[in-house]
């Protein structure tokens, strides 16, 4: 289990979920590396924010069991296992008033005690994680006063100050303009580059085969494909998820594959 552990930080065992008479996952197994970018793609309705949810004890299993750093998180306390794994939700839109600051030092309440306050050394990871993802000149803004591409990097920020070596991102790059998914992808390509495992649900094939070292397709709650960009992205597979002839060109970005998509 050690040696999972080291080698695996996330493990899917065999886990099924469902929503009343509806299965939303079927027998889903994965393993995920550590200081790897992971992809889940997949068309809408296909599982891809539920597989998301179930890997950071958002949801419950019917059958089967997530495990984090060899340690099955159904047996976790939530204080515990947000030391393990930070998750950005969906949305980041927010009704409270709090600065760009205060939201990102929230990522710091699993190591505060129920009375105690951020103290210096809590603030200066913070500075460090607004400056990485640039969003300190923001810190005193109100967090809705900000547009959305630099909410989306405050909200990154307050994942980064939870210091955890896995951080999950449900559509980080939704309804943001092209200058600001790049801009999101590229933050958390460098998490990988510390060793850190990200996985993010994402829509746009071309950017997950651009920023992804490992894809994971769904369709209609199961694995379709998965692997590296190149073995993932065919015409074949594409064809087969998504009901439409694509064109793929190969030979540029390091022989990624990019996807130019035709009707069927």
């Amino acid at each position: 289990m050690e040696q999972q552990s080291e080698t695996y930080p996330i493990r899917v065992q065999n886990i099924n979920v469902s929503f009343g008479s509806v299965t939303a996952l079927k027998d889903i197994s994965l393993h995920m590396e550590r200081g790897r970018f992971y992809g889940i793609l997949g068309p809408n309705g296909s599982g891809k924010t539920t597989l998301l949810k179930s890997i950071a004890k958002n949801l419950k299993p019917r059958r089967g069991a997530v495990f984090v750093n060899g340690v099955d998180i159904g047996k976790m306390k939530a204080k515990e296992l947000s030391k393990e794994l930070a998750y950005m939700h969906q949305n980041t839109d927010t009704q409270c008033d709090y600065s760009v600051t205060d939201v990102v030092l929230m990522g710091r309440n699993p190591y505060l005690g129920r009375f105690q306050t951020e103290g210096s050394i809590d603030r200066e990871i913070a500075k460090k994680a607004m400056k990485a993802t640039n969003v300190w000149q923001f810190k005193d803004r109100r967090i809705n006063e900000i547009s959305g591409g630099e909410r989306q990097r405050a909200f990154i920020a307050r994942a980064l100050v939870q210091d955890t070596d896995i951080v999950l991102l449900d559509e980080p790059v939704s309804h943001l303009d092209l200058h600001h998914q790049i801009e999101i992808l590229d933050i958390a390509r460098k998490m990988t580059q510390k060793q850190r495992t990200v996985v993010a649900v994402l829509h746009d094939l071309n950017l997950a085969s651009t920023y992804c070292d490992h894809l994971i397709l769904l369709k209609g709650g199961t694995i379709i494909a998965q692997g590296e960009p190149e073995r993932v992205l065919t015409e074949e597979i594409i064809e087969k998820v998504y009901g439409i002839k694509p064109y793929i060109v190969r030979g540029v970005n390091n022989n990624r594959p990019y996807i130019i998509p035709f009707k069927k």
